[in-house]
């Protein structure tokens, strides 16, 4: 009897499951209309960069009179020669202040988060929250004190004073980005490692460093970015010197001025080459950061 009542209930749940279960062809109507929601919003999105790919190969001439979407008729690189003669020097200390920054923005950004994430003291909780409300805080804010303070350190128009700027703005973002990883590092490596005679530093050199990998790598790549597209401090903090980093920006939009007007093709493949070392990152270092994301994402629930 209970035999018979256990198989008639299993029967009507399995039957209930089956009136749930959608039908494959609503399931196949709603495949190909998220597909095409989807194609279509990447074709606004990619239709930008295509013009500007394609207008970069034309003559000016011709990047006036044609399409900016339409194939160049006659592939010309004389947008990329007059582009790289303009931003040849500018790139070049931009991609160092670019590395440079990021790179003492994520060191100070880790020795912050190894402190905050490990080691427990009195008013840990207070000082996270000073740095994430310093996040928050504009660049407008600090330009002038900013300004007074690297000009009287002898740093004006250099491009150590940027990468200087660069490393301390960026710290808080890197160390409240960086703190929820340090903070899953298993305390008793640190215990064991301290029983060994391993001292703070040897710590976070020999255990913490190398188990938060993905963490540093993710918090580099979006610290680059940030600095790649950021031109206000170089606009502020340097005078276009030999030394300083030219804004980029700037010399995009006001440097490919000929004596007919804005040069078009230069203007484009001056944009391509500016987006060329950031594609590369992504490229190489793609899989550790949606590797690092997601294990934040675990990391945070």
């Amino acid at each position: 009897m209970q035999d018979n009542m256990i198989a008639e209930r299993s029967k009507a749940g399995q039957a209930a499951q089956t009136l749930r279960v959608k039908p494959k062809w609503h399931m196949t109507v709603l495949h190909i209309v998220y597909y095409l929601i989807l194609v279509l919003f990447l074709v606004f999105y990619m239709l930008p960069f295509w013009g500007a790919l394609v207008s970069s190969f034309k003559s000016n001439a011709e990047a006036i009179s044609t399409s900016p979407i339409a194939l160049p008729q006659n592939f010309s690189m004389e947008g990329y020669s007059g582009a790289m003669d303009l931003l040849a020097v500018s790139l070049l200390n931009s991609l160092v202040v670019t590395v440079f920054g990021a790179a003492g923005s994520v060191f100070l950004g880790s020795i912050c988060a190894y402190a905050l994430g490990k080691w427990k003291f009195r008013l840990n909780n207070v000082f996270f929250i000073a740095l994430i409300a310093a996040t928050y805080l504009p660049f407008q804010a600090i330009l002038i004190p900013l300004l007074r303070n690297i000009t009287s350190y002898g740093l004006y128009d250099n491009i150590w004073g940027i990468v200087l700027a660069h490393s301390i703005f960026g710290m808080p973002m890197c160390t409240t980005m960086m703190r929820g990883y340090y903070a899953e590092v298993p305390d008793a490596l640190i215990r064991q490692a301290m029983i060994d005679g391993n001292g703070m530093w040897q710590i976070y050199r020999k255990i913490v460093v190398p188990n938060t990998k993905l963490a540093t790598i993710t918090t580099f790549v979006f610290q680059c970015t940030s600095i790649w597209n950021e031109m206000l401090f170089a606009l502020v903090l340097a005078n276009q010197g030999e030394g300083a980093q030219a804004p980029l920006a700037t010399i995009v939009l006001n440097s490919f001025v000929g004596s007919t007007g804005v040069e078009i093709n230069q203007l484009m493949a001056g944009s391509m080459i500016l987006a060329l070392p950031m594609l590369i990152i992504y490229i190489f270092m793609g899989k550790y950061l949606i590797s690092g994301q997601m294990s934040g994402a675990v990391t945070a629930s």
